[in-house]
C-alpha cells in the first residue's frame, strides 16, 4: 500500500516554470513516480531541453508549451489548451522576483510579480480546476515561499504575491475539496536556484541565512521533489488547503 499510494502511473501532470530550478526538479520527480509531463515555460524549446531529456530518460512522455505568464491573454489561452488536455495534476510553479526597497519598488515591478506569481496561477487553476471538479478528481499544487509567512526585505511585490498564494490555496480548497480536488502548496526554504543567486553571492547575507537553517545547508531543487509527489498522489487524498514548508527547519527556528 505505501508504494502504490505514491504511484503516478497513467497520470498527466502540468508543471509551469519547468525549464529550470524547482520546476525542473518537480517535473523529474513526478515523472520518476510514473506521470507524463506537460512542461510550460516562457522559453522552452520544442526539442532538446534539459527537462525533456530528464523526463524522457525516465520513460515518460514530455510535451513542451510556451507562455508569457505576465500576459493575461496568453495565460487565458494556455488555460483553455490545458483544460482540453484534461490533466490530473497541475503544479503552479512559474514565478519571478524583483528586488528593490519598497520606496524604489516601481509599479512595473509590482504589476509583473503579481501577474506572474498570483494572477496567472488563479487563471490556470480556474480553467484546469473546472474540469477536475466535473470529473471528481484532481491535484493542484502551488509553489509558495517562506515569504508567505514572513515579510522579507526588498521584495514587497513577491511577498504580497506569495502571501496571496496561501490564501488562494485555502479558498480553492474550501470550494473544491468536496469534489475530490486537492489544492495545496509547498513553501520552499532557501533553495540554491537562480532566484537566490544574489543572496548566495552576498557573503554576509548567505552566512546569516545558513546560521538560521537547522539543517546547516542551502536546499537543493531536488529537495522539493518528494513533497510534490506526495501532494500529487493518492497518499494525500485527505490533505486539503495546507502549505507544506520544505525549509531545512527555518520556520521552526
Amino acid at each position: 500500500m505505501p508504494t502504490t499510494a505514491f504511484d503516478l502511473t497513467g497520470r498527466l501532470a502540468v508543471v509551469t516554470g519547468a525549464s529550470s530550478g524547482i520546476g525542473l526538479a518537480m517535473a523529474e520527480g513526478l515523472a520518476a513516480a510514473g506521470a507524463d509531463i506537460i512542461g510550460v515555460s516562457g522559453h522552452l524549446p520544442d526539442t532538446g531541453s534539459e527537462v525533456a531529456r530528464r523526463v524522457e530518460g525516465l520513460g515518460r512522455r514530455f510535451t513542451p508549451l510556451r507562455a508569457d505568464f505576465a500576459d493575461r491573454a496568453a495565460v487565458t489561452a494556455l488555460g483553455g489548451e490545458l483544460a482540453e488536455r484534461r490533466p490530473d495534476i497541475l503544479v503552479n510553479n512559474a514565478g519571478t522576483i524583483r528586488r528593490a526597497p519598497a520606496i524604489e519598488h516601481s509599479d512595473d515591478f509590482w504589476d509583473e510579480v503579481i501577474a506572474v506569481n498570483l494572477s496567472s496561477q488563479f487563471v490556470l487553476s480556474r480553467a484546469v480546476g473546472a474540469g477536475m471538479v466535473a470529473r471528481g478528481h484532481g491535484k493542484i499544487i502551488f509553489t509558495a515561499s517562506l515569504l508567505s509567512f514572513q515579510g522579507g526585505v526588498n521584495v514587497p511585490g513577491y511577498t504580497a504575491a506569495k502571501s496571496g498564494v496561501v490564501g488562494l490555496v485555502k479558498a480553492l480548497s474550501n470550494e473544491w475539496a468536496g469534489s475530490g480536488v486537492n489544492v495545496n502548496a509547498i513553501a520552499p526554504g532557501y533553495i540554491s536556484t537562480a532566484n537566490t543567486r544574489a543572496l548566495r553571492d552576498d557573503a554576509a547575507r548567505s552566512a546569516a541565512i545558513l546560521e538560521r537553517i537547522p539543517a546547516g545547508r542551502w536546499g537543493e531543487a531536488s529537495d522539493l521533489a518528494g513533497a510534490a509527489v506526495f501532494l500529487a498522489s493518492s497518499a494525500s487524498d485527505y490533505v486539503n488547503g495546507i502549505t507544506l514548508p520544505v525549509d531545512g527547519g527555518w520556520l521552526g527556528r
